[in-house]
């Protein structure tokens, strides 16, 4: 597959647009999930999902081929994202105590906004995505990359380190904080990771509701994912901490992104 992919590349650098277009179809999930680990909201994900593959196109000449080509496109993508702030992420980034305080806040046994089995499981899948992926802003920017690279997409440190040009030695010390972090966050409050939690997705619904943080008449990730939730005690021996962000399935690039790219890619 990568293969072909590098061959779509050589095409593409040649001016074959075809392949360029191709070669984008290709990466688009890659950049935009990498792009929404990153920043929480799709509506920041999106504007630097298509910054991103711009970047990818207006650069790809400077691809040497001694590397994968996603690789390549996982260094162009956390070049960008390591210094970008989304409107609505930076406002919602905050403090580990902050976030402590927002979960302890607004916890109700009823839920106003669910009719039915179904919009429940779907509104608690939203909670829980929502909550353990806005967790990760409470990590700076180059840690929550680290995180997000070995602990959820599952690079090694000498991959990683290739991909924000660090070495693996700063990689694993990045890594290390950013996992302490996690695990004693989510071990003290998730009712998923520890069952003596009090914290419960459904408990929660109602909260951030009216806090706006979630719709529950427009799902950012729920509609796109399989109870999430569900499958964290099914992934063998892996602690519960990272299962929580495993079990969380991509989610597609809106195909507005597409539209705009192949624009792009036909004045190029």
């Amino acid at each position: 597959m990568e293969n072909n992919l590098t061959a779509l590349v050589k095409k593409a650098n040649e001016g074959d647009k075809e392949s360029l277009e191709h070669v984008i179809l290709e990466i688009n999930d890659l950049v935009y999930n990498l792009s929404l680990k990153m920043l929480l909201f799709p509506e920041d994900a999106k504007d630097a999902t298509q910054d991103i593959l711009i970047k990818v196109i207006t650069h790809l000449s400077t691809f040497n081929y001694q590397s994968q080509f996603k690789t390549w496109v996982y260094r162009v993508a956390t070049n960008y994202l390591i210094t970008y702030k989304g409107k609505k992420s930076k406002v919602f980034a905050m403090p580990f105590k902050e976030y402590a305080t927002l979960i302890d806040s607004g916890q109700t046994a009823t839920v106003t906004y669910a009719r039915n089995a179904g919009e429940l499981a779907l509104l608690e899948e939203e909670v829980k995505v929502s909550c353990t992926q806005g967790l990760l802003l409470c990590l700076n920017s180059s840690d929550r990359l680290v995180y997000i690279l070995a602990e959820i997409l599952e690079f090694t440190s000498k991959e990683g380190a290739v991909i924000l040009g660090i070495t693996p030695e700063n990689f694993r010390k990045k890594l290390s904080r950013s996992r302490t972090k996690i695990k004693n966050f989510l071990t003290n409050k998730c009712g998923l990771v520890k069952a003596t939690n009090p914290c419960r997705c459904h408990k929660k619904i109602d909260f951030l509701t009216n806090q706006k943080v979630i719709n529950p008449k427009s799902l950012r990730f729920a509609q796109f994912t399989k109870r999430s939730m569900d499958l964290v005690d099914q992934i063998g021996d892996l602690e519960k901490t990272i299962a929580i962000y495993r079990a969380t399935p991509n989610i597609p690039t809106p195909s507005d992104i597409m539209k705009t790219i192949k624009e792009i890619i036909l004045i190029t």
